[in-house]
């Protein structure tokens, strides 16, 4: 297979909540090592789409197919990283097990030693190892986003799909949010949607801007309407 094979597909993808059109006949081909950055305007659908791709929310029309090695599949080995206002604080967990919840295999005591091994290097990566034990309750805003960064990559998953991952976290963990998504972007395909995309842009071979359509841009660097197809 190439780089140039579909593992996402969005066809035709209309959705339409409460007498409202949320996104509006959208094609979308997302393709094995591509790098999509996302942006638009607030309630233009970004997460809609993100949720669509997921299969958290049936479209109102269309359909999204995804597919292994070209062939279709009913499900892909994904990695979300929501946004912090579509999690419940509440729920009595600390950051260490929401971290582990994310492992395809071995949750709570049932780690094997790879388990282990996976877990500690990825909560290394993510600055999280100061607060394992505390509840997700009481957790700040930029240590809840390290939490679900560490949950969302700890499977290694084939895609990832990260709503807003700078938010609430300070510069340096920013910069090292950069250099994280480098290092996955070698061996996995990320969906990102971003208000920063200073930086993200230079990483990313696509960019989109949603706003309830599709527009994709031919730059790299930018994202003027003038430069969209």
């Amino acid at each position: 297979m190439t780089e140039q094979t579909p593992l996402i597909t969005l066809e035709d993808v209309s959705v339409r909540l409460d007498r409202r059109t949320i996104l509006d006949n959208v094609d979308l081909s997302i393709r094995k090592g591509d790098f999509v950055a996302i942006t638009g305007p607030n309630g233009g659908g970004k997460t809609t789409l993100l949720r669509v791709i997921l299969g958290l929310l049936k479209p109102s029309s269309g359909c999204v197919r995804y597919f292994d090695n070209g062939s279709a599949v009913r499900h892909l080995h994904i990695g979300y990283l929501p946004q912090k206002n579509n999690i419940d604080t509440r729920f009595p967990i600390t950051a260490g097990e929401a971290i582990r919840s994310g492992l395809l295999t071995g949750f709570f005591s049932r780690f094997s030693d790879a388990d282990k091994n996976r877990y500690q290097e990825v909560c290394r990566l993510t600055e999280t190892e100061d607060f394992l034990d505390r509840p997700i309750g009481v957790l700040s805003g930029g240590q809840l986003q390290r939490t679900l960064l560490a949950r969302a990559i700890i499977s290694d998953p084939s895609v990832l799909i990260l709503d807003e991952p700078l938010s609430y976290v300070d510069k340096h963990f920013e910069h090292r949010i950069y250099s994280i998504m480098e290092q996955l972007a070698s061996r996995c395909t990320i969906i990102l949607v971003s208000h920063e995309m200073s930086v993200i842009s230079e990483m990313a071979n696509r960019h989109v801007i949603v706003d309830h359509t599709l527009h994709e841009c031919r730059a790299a660097s930018h994202f003027r309407r003038s430069e969209c197809d």
